[in-house]
């Protein structure tokens, strides 16, 4: 087995199968600008490699990923030192950043599976959700914490209409941060399957190998009709579309006011955020105000 270390990911070449690991666990596996540009330079090196039929996106550490950075390192480096400059700069500057590489992600032509297990918020969830298959352990939990935390409409990437497939339950986990956990992940479809943490990733290995017996170009080609059949209900718009609207919310005087009181705070936001919400609004006979 081939592996090598990037800054943020490990990349293992094991034939049929590569590995990406998410490898930044001292900040909770975080996505900065190096984790974005480790994990498309690795899928790319994937996508080129007929000895690959499948990869499995998994993570070192307490949890798969706590989202997108919203503060740089001790040592005060910025996480996107791309996003700088004027207006028009930035928003170029974040959708190469935020939405060409998960449209990538997407559209990558080989299976992926998603092996999740902690945390998995914000950022992190559009590498679960947008992968083929999202294996995921007991202890694992979801959350799109923005709309509450940041009072930003979602990520760069709203994939969530497409997970659901249901306009009422996409709006109550967006709308409220809701947290779900595996369980309640997968009955609502987002993933196939919830095993204990410590058959996680035998269960994805098999599940890896198992796909793997097919030819590769198969495989490609059932994934090429899938994701078409997504896009022309709307999906590749509707991401683009997301990136734009998002951009400009961030330039409205109220989001960019609670945007700005949320990061003079400690933390920004967590996930325990929807919950203490929920409680604050809940009288002490029980019933929600």
């Amino acid at each position: 087995m081939d592996r090598k270390t990037l800054s943020r990911v490990i990349y293992e070449k094991d034939p049929p199968i590569a590995r990406i690991i998410l490898n930044y666990p001292e900040r909770a596996n975080v996505q900065d600008s190096a984790m974005v540009w480790d994990i498309d330079k690795c899928l790319k090196e994937a996508e080129n490699d007929w000895s690959i039929k499948i990869v499995i996106l998994k993570a070192n550490g307490n949890g798969f990923c706590a989202g997108h950075a919203l503060r740089g390192s001790a040592e005060g480096v910025s996480p996107y030192p791309e996003i700088k400059g004027e207006t028009e700069q930035i928003f170029k500057a974040q959708g190469d950043l935020h939405l060409w590489p998960m449209l990538y992600l997407w559209e990558f032509p080989k299976p992926i599976i998603s092996q999740v297990h902690g945390y998995c918020i914000g950022g992190g969830t559009y590498l679960a959700y947008l992968t083929d298959i999202t294996i995921a352990s007991e202890d694992a939990y979801f959350q799109m914490p923005l709309v509450q935390g940041l009072g930003i409409p979602g990520g760069q990437t709203m994939v969530e209409p497409w997970a659901f497939m249901n306009w009422k339950r996409t709006a109550e986990y967006l709308y409220t941060a809701r947290t779900l956990t595996a369980q309640e992940a997968m009955d609502m479809g987002l993933v196939n399957r919830v095993v204990p943490r410590e058959k996680l990733e035998e269960t994805t290995e098999l599940m890896a190998r198992h796909i793997a017996q097919a030819p590769g170009t198969a495989l490609m080609m059932t994934k090429t009709l899938i994701k078409r059949a997504w896009e022309l209900m709307g999906l590749r718009m509707h991401l683009q579309m997301s990136n734009d609207v998002r951009f400009l919310t961030t330039r409205f005087s109220d989001s960019a006011a609670h945007v700005k009181e949320r990061m003079q705070q400690p933390r920004p936001y967590a996930r325990d955020f929807a919950a203490k919400k929920e409680k604050e609004s809940t009288p002490k006979n029980g019933k929600k105000k």
